[in-house]
């Protein structure tokens, strides 16, 4: 089960995505499945079978984006939270070998097509709450068992 949290700059993306698919992207594909529907036998009219597609992908992400901002709560940072890891902090970790990253903990939703966004729900984020720098962080995975030191954590200004 996912936790059902995001950042505010999260749920303005998801928000927005949404505004542009129901009022932009989907009133466009429905007047080309119209305009090729009229144009007769839609067995073989590929403009009206891609488009028809397109728009249940549409309808299917619009109601994912409805059910799921209404039931996401927003996290904003508070000043208590300096120096320690907390939902929405950017942690730099290194380890033994002199690897370093910088990860940004958020909510599920937030992850996908960001490079170093990572779920709280994730072993690495779990590891990491709480935290302070120069904390030593055990993530215990399918993989293996890894040990990280916290070096810096940020939080973005709202």
């Amino acid at each position: 089960m996912r936790t059902p949290l995001i950042t505010r700059q999260g749920y303005v993306k998801l928000q927005q995505e949404l505004d542009s698919l129901w009022r932009v992207e989907r009133p466009a594909v429905t007047k080309i499945v119209s305009w090729a529907a009229s144009l007769g036998d839609r067995s073989e009219n590929a403009d009206y079978q891609y488009n028809k597609k397109r728009l249940r992908e549409i309808d299917r992400r619009v109601r994912y984006l409805q059910k799921c901002l209404e039931n996401l709560t927003i996290v904003d940072y508070h000043p208590e939270q300096q120096g320690k890891v907390f939902f929405g902090a950017w942690v730099t970790i290194e380890n033994d070998a002199d690897e370093s990253k910088r990860l940004r903990i958020v909510g599920y939703d937030e992850i996908f097509g960001q490079k170093n966004y990572i779920s709280v729900d994730a072993p690495m984020a779990r590891a990491l709450l709480k935290k302070a720098v120069d904390d030593e962080v055990v993530v215990k995975t399918e993989a293996g068992t890894f040990t990280w030191y916290i070096t810096a954590i940020e939080y973005e200004a709202q």
